[in-house]
């Protein structure tokens, strides 16, 4: 009897363990959809914050232009502004560069004449108190007589022959005197060069 027992009691225990694999717990049809939603949910929201790094790099980008666009367009109108504020009276300079000339033809006429000293005197100082005045506002003469012909400063409108050497190639008359107004020529100097 005893053999008989054991046999009854193997299938028992065969029974136990079918059911034991049987009853591992299975995910419920809706746990599989709120698993795939939380999915989508991540991956929905993963898109929505690359698209809006991508909305944020490209405005960051477009302030980023526009800035330095504002800044260049700032240091141009500086710019602008000092050379209309350095330039503002060159139209007047230039109408009274030849009043400095007749003054300058006076004065030479004048001291030629052996004309009274009175005279000399006042129209010295007449041309030297305008003279002072122009400079004080960035007109300077430019120096021609010796030096060698800068077409950038000096205009040659003769050829002078010369019998000395260093004297060839260099400016041996001024014709009509050349200014400058704050580095920029206004009038060139019309000279005599030596051949």
């Amino acid at each position: 009897m005893e053999e008989k027992k054991d046999i009854n009691k193997e299938p028992a225990e065969e029974t136990v363990e079918k059911e034991v694999v049987a009853e591992e717990p299975q995910p419920e049809p809706h746990e599989k959809k709120k698993k795939s939603e939380k999915g989508d949910k991540t991956r929905h929201r993963d898109e929505e914050l690359k698209a809006l790094q991508a909305r944020m790099d490209e405005v960051s980008d477009k302030y980023v232009r526009l800035a330095a666009e504002f800044d260049n367009y700032r240091r141009r109108t500086a710019k602008e502004r000092l050379e209309l504020i350095s330039t503002a009276g060159e139209d007047v300079i230039k109408g009274m560069l030849p009043v400095l000339d007749d003054c300058e033809r006076a004065l030479q006429v004048l001291r030629e004449s052996g004309s009274d000293k009175a005279a000399i005197e006042g129209t010295e100082l007449i041309f030297n108190k305008l003279m002072t005045y122009l400079k004080g506002r960035g007109l300077s003469v430019i120096e021609a007589v010796g030096k060698e012909l800068d077409t950038d400063y000096h205009e040659a409108v003769a050829q002078f022959p010369v019998q000395e050497s260093d004297k060839k190639n260099r400016i041996v008359d001024v014709i009509q005197q050349g200014y400058m107004l704050n580095d920029k020529v206004i009038r060139f100097a019309k000279v005599v060069v030596g051949v």
